[in-house]
């Protein structure tokens, strides 16, 4: 059975890459769409890597491309054929969020702007299981979605210059993670106290596009025990989930 087709743009990005974009909107079947032709190009043995977007795809050759044009000629020939809900293997993860105004500036203004009690804000926040879209702008930092609509708030008008490292943020109708120390326009909530990315891991994040991550609550007591466990340990995590 075929999956839906979407009407898809082609580019040359450099001498050795094409992007590839989808429509211009955050949607879950989006995502899957390219996942999917994703997974499959990866038995390609001309192809470097593939790195995906909310709604994007460029894929890296190993050598230069010869001719573009034949290229996307072949690449819409995979897209057209390609089969749905292919084999991939994504999972869900529970991370430990800080809720603590010590560890959520922004949560008081959040609180008076949306008119909801902290209380509920977190119980909005951890309630439910979104979906990881993609890794980016910080290497781990986890692009999350989709946000429910009671908490839905612009970016800062004037970011804030030194974001601590776990830091959960909200913006628009996404949620994310800032790995490391940061400057950043979203909406700070919560902190979690695992550790996000680690360059020397062979895979240095933890978790990948398709997974579904859900928050839980701790106290500060568990955070700090967390962040001892936690402190430069990748893996950490897994115990957490297992």
């Amino acid at each position: 059975m075929k999956s839906k087709e979407f009407e898809l743009s082609f580019f040359l990005y450099n001498k050795k890459s094409i992007l590839i974009e989808w429509p211009k909107i955050i949607s879950e079947n989006i995502l899957e769409d390219i996942l999917n032709f994703s997974n499959k190009l990866s038995k390609s043995k001309t192809i470097h890597s593939r790195i995906n977007g909310y709604n994007s795809l460029l894929i890296i050759y190993k050598l230069n491309i010869k001719s573009l044009e034949k290229e996307i000629i072949n690449l819409k020939n995979l897209y057209k054929n390609k089969l749905r809900n292919l084999s991939i293997n994504n999972k869900n993860w529970r991370i430990p969020v800080c809720y603590e105004t010590k560890y959520a500036p922004d949560i008081s203004y959040i609180s008076r702007k949306l008119n909801l009690s902290i209380k509920e804000i977190i119980k909005i926040h951890s309630f439910k299981k979104y979906k990881l879209f993609f890794i980016g702008f910080l290497p781990g930092f986890l692009y999350l979605g989709k946000l429910d609509d009671k908490l839905k708030l612009p970016r800062k008008i004037n970011p804030s210059i030194n974001y601590n490292a776990g830091s959960v943020g909200i913006a628009e109708n996404q949620t994310g993670i800032y790995p490391d120390v940061s400057p950043g326009g979203w909406n700070i909530i919560g902190n979690s106290p695992v550790c996000f990315f680690d360059p020397s891991h062979e895979q240095p994040c933890f978790a990948k596009s398709g997974d579904l991550i859900e928050f839980y609550p701790i106290s500060e007591k568990e955070y700090n025990l967390i962040k001892q466990k936690s402190k430069n340990n990748l893996n950490y995590i897994n115990e957490l989930n297992d």
